[in-house]
């Protein structure tokens, strides 16, 4: 993996691939099937991995937690940025952080936790963690209430936060008031859009995101940095086609699961097999597999006519 100090700069240069993670019946990692989907993603230009939700880092325990870093590390080549996400809860990210502090990893992201939190403890929490892992964090944020705009702004500003993943959903994503007093203390270049290719022309086009967070890019890579290309240079008659072949399999995410449609999505796409997934989640119901192969299928043979 690619373990040059990490710039700003980076945020903008690539879609980042949120992937899930191949395990066995047993639910021991499966790292070949894991590399199989990495060269995927990177044949297609995508060149920062986060590995988070999908990837449900959630349930993962800490004793497994450096095998899986050591395994994501070998499976990436040197141009490849990987980004592990820690917690949700306190005591977690402060025993990742320490195991952190012993790889050559750059920067981790921060999983939200609901309830339980205030901003101020927050804030406390994040810059003990960043002492503690010798690197800056990304920030999940899914709700107003789990951080203040001020507060937020001084962990960007202090070097606790190296970026934040925006991921507070609203009916209509070009009328965001949160988003847009954020953006007066915050550099976009240091905002990334973290819902998928949804809102993503509006988040890089109207607000001026750095990018965004993508899963069905995943199975897509061409097309989803093809799409980030035409966003960033303004070119709608461009982008419009590339972001409506998203659509299919992204309302399946929405309207099943994000994480258990995407994680079967790349099985039933024939890229790599994912297995199971960790308990306490569980795989996408029989009933909806046809219609996530149909639409994984289709999307894959889109991507591979842009190759």
């Amino acid at each position: 993996m690619k373990v040059d100090p990490i710039a700003v700069s980076e945020l903008s240069e690539s879609v980042m691939a949120v992937p899930p993670l191949a395990r066995r019946a047993d639910f021991t990692r499966e790292p070949a099937q894991n590399r199989a989907l990495i060269r995927h993603i990177n044949a297609g230009g995508v060149r920062t991995l986060l590995y988070g939700g999908n990837a449900n880092l959630y349930h993962v325990a800490v004793s497994e937690y450096r095998e899986l870093l050591d395994m994501l590390a070998e499976s990436a080549d040197s141009q490849t940025r990987v980004i592990p996400a820690i917690g949700p809860d306190y005591g977690k990210m402060l025993d990742q952080a320490a195991i952190l502090a012993q790889t050559q990893y750059r920067t981790a992201m921060v999983l939200p936790l609901a309830g339980f939190t205030t901003p101020q403890g927050v804030a406390t929490g994040l810059r003990r963690l960043t002492d503690k892992a010798g690197m800056p964090f990304t920030l999940y944020i899914k709700s107003e209430d789990y951080i203040d705009v001020d507060t937020l702004a001084a962990l960007v500003a202090d070097g606790t936060l190296l970026a934040v993943k925006y991921a507070i959903v609203r009916a209509d994503p070009s009328s965001d008031p949160y988003l847009r007093r954020l953006l007066q203390s915050v550099p976009a270049s240091q905002v990334v859009s973290g819902m998928g290719e949804r809102p993503a022309l509006i988040h890089t086009r109207d607000f001026g995101l750095a990018a965004w967070t993508t899963g069905s890019g995943c199975i897509a890579p061409h097309a989803v940095m093809a799409l980030l290309r035409a966003a960033k240079s303004g070119d709608t008659a461009a982008a419009e086609p590339l972001y409506d072949r998203f659509l299919p399999l992204e309302t399946l995410r929405d309207d099943i699961s994000l994480i258990r449609v995407l994680h079967d999505a790349v099985t039933l796409s024939g890229i790599a097999d994912m297995g199971p997934i960790l308990p306490l989640l569980s795989n996408t119901p029989d009933h909806a597999l046809p219609a996530v192969e149909q639409e994984a299928r289709a999307l894959l043979a889109f991507d591979r006519s842009l190759a």
